[in-house]
């Protein structure tokens, strides 16, 4: 069997504790061990998750608690959004089974990854899902489409077991690996906020949603960490131009209002 790291699994705004405890046992099942929470509705740590986990201890001993799903995901390269939900963002949809196998080959080229998970009655908001690769989607009858928390981190985790299990032969990339999400998130926050000063963020209340389709758009593109530093460059190459525009500007002014004074 593969000795690669499982990818890590990702639960935001869990509800109840007892489908925490839950997740944690499938995830011990099939030898995950990763477990971060973004938010519990009831904090952290709760007894009744190490009640439900029947034994999965170790997952639930190293839990880490964060308050953001960007904080969660901040050293991860590549991070699969889960959910059955249409969104109306343009990012790669794939089953379980595929995105395994991209998480394997991502594993294998020494890249960090994992699989986010919504809360039990919002799911993930379009903004979260806009920070990662692409969605996974469990393609259940539509008849009836509604999956618990603990069996979509099962059905996920049972596919990466599969994969590791038959050892198949990793297709390393070609190309730099891409940037972590800290670096990625930096990027579309120093890109936002120039383009919020050069007034492209109008009308306001339609910022939100320019915002996640930049996100989305630059997150296809797979970063690298080289990308992401020349991008900024680029960003605050532009905005300084701008800067010496408007300085120059408001000197001609000025000297205009000078000469235009009374003796």
């Amino acid at each position: 069997m593969s000795d690669l790291p499982p990818p890590a699994v990702i639960l935001d705004k869990s509800q109840m504790a007892e489908n925490i405890g839950a997740v944690a046992r499938v995830m011990a099942n099939f030898g995950l061990s990763d477990l971060r929470l973004v938010s519990p509705r009831d904090g952290w740590p709760q007894e009744r998750a190490w009640a439900t986990a029947s034994g999965a201890d170790w997952v639930l001993d190293g839990v880490r608690v964060f308050d953001s799903v960007a904080e969660a995901i901040a050293d991860l390269n590549t991070v699969f959004a889960t959910t059955a939900r249409p969104r109306e963002t343009r990012q790669p949809v794939r089953t379980p089974r595929e995105a395994s196998r991209v998480l394997y080959d991502d594993t294998a080229s020494g890249l960090k990854t994992g699989l986010l998970f919504g809360g039990e009655r919002a799911g993930l908001e379009t903004t979260d899902i806009a920070l990662c690769a692409g969605i996974v989607t469990i393609p259940i009858d539509p008849k009836h489409h509604s999956l618990n928390l603990a069996q979509a981190v099962a059905i996920n985790a049972y596919e990466w077991r599969t994969l590791i299990l038959d050892a198949p032969p990793p297709r390393f990339r070609d190309s730099e690996p891409p940037a972590s999400n800290d670096l990625l998130v930096g990027m579309y926050e120093h890109l936002e906020e120039e383009l919020e000063n050069g007034g492209f963020f109008y009308p306001p209340e339609k910022k939100r949603s320019m915002s996640q389709n930049l996100r989305v758009m630059l997150g296809r593109a797979a970063f690298s960490e080289q990308e992401v530093a020349t991008m900024r460059g680029a960003i605050h190459a532009l905005s300084r131009g701008r800067g010496r525009v408007l300085a120059k500007l408001a000197a001609e002014r000025a000297a205009k209002a000078k000469t235009d004074m009374p003796e």
